[in-house]
């Protein structure tokens, strides 16, 4: 599914997590932000660093759209790869607005700000994945509303999951069909031989389009 400039239905989702997150956070965000804007979904962060910085620059190096929500008052504080920079002054209050401007939640680690966030999500009934980040437990049994992913791509497929969109395969080409064969001729029926003639049949060899020489 693509959407165009300025379409309202494009859908969001908030990655959070630590302002002082560890190099493996860092980069676990930033390939969820990339997998997350190659489905041609924006990212929402509180716009600051760590998890937040990282999952930013995933999504514009893939030509996603970030949004920062700022706990102050000064959108300078913003990181440089937030696109859209909304200070609040709300201080920690703005978590709130992080996770209203959400479909889905992802959170990579996290401190207790994020375990605010956390259970903000869960009161609105807004999905909530996990990767490597709080677990809930209630009366001694774990509380299953936080979802667990084994790696970001699989937190990414489990949001597009939620928004019932299908998460970009790594190597397609910008403006193919979400898992196309990469090399697929824009307009090829998806898994045609590449330089296949529009019309052929998928597997065809490329001389196929070339009449055949009359019988002797």
């Amino acid at each position: 599914m693509s959407f165009g400039p300025g379409d309202p239905t494009v859908p969001t989702v908030a990655v959070v997590g630590a302002g002082r997150a560890t190099p493996e956070q860092e980069q676990a965000a930033h390939r969820v932000g990339a997998g997350l804007a190659g489905a041609g979904i924006t990212v929402v962060t509180g716009g600051l660093g760590g998890v937040m910085a990282a999952a930013s620059h995933g999504a514009r190096r893939a030509g996603g759209r970030t949004v920062g929500i700022l706990p102050g008052s000064d959108r300078r504080a913003a990181n440089p790869d937030v696109e859209v920079a909304l200070p609040t002054g709300l201080g920690e209050a703005r978590n709130l607005l992080v996770i209203r401007a959400a479909d889905v939640v992802i959170a990579v680690g996290g401190e207790y700000g994020t375990l605010s966030e956390l259970a903000l999500a869960l009161k609105a009934g807004i999905p909530v994945i996990g990767l490597d980040t709080w677990q809930l437990h209630r009366d001694g049994r774990r509380d299953k509303g936080i979802e667990v992913a084994t790696s970001p791509e699989d937190a990414v497929t489990r949001a597009c999951h939620h928004l019932r969109l299908r998460p970009e395969t790594p190597g397609d080409t910008p403006g193919d069909t979400p898992g196309d064969t990469p090399g697929d001729t824009p307009g090829d029926t998806p898994g045609d031989t590449p330089g296949d003639t529009p019309g052929d049949t998928p597997g065809d060899t490329p001389t196929d389009a070339t009449s055949a020489p009359p019988p002797r």
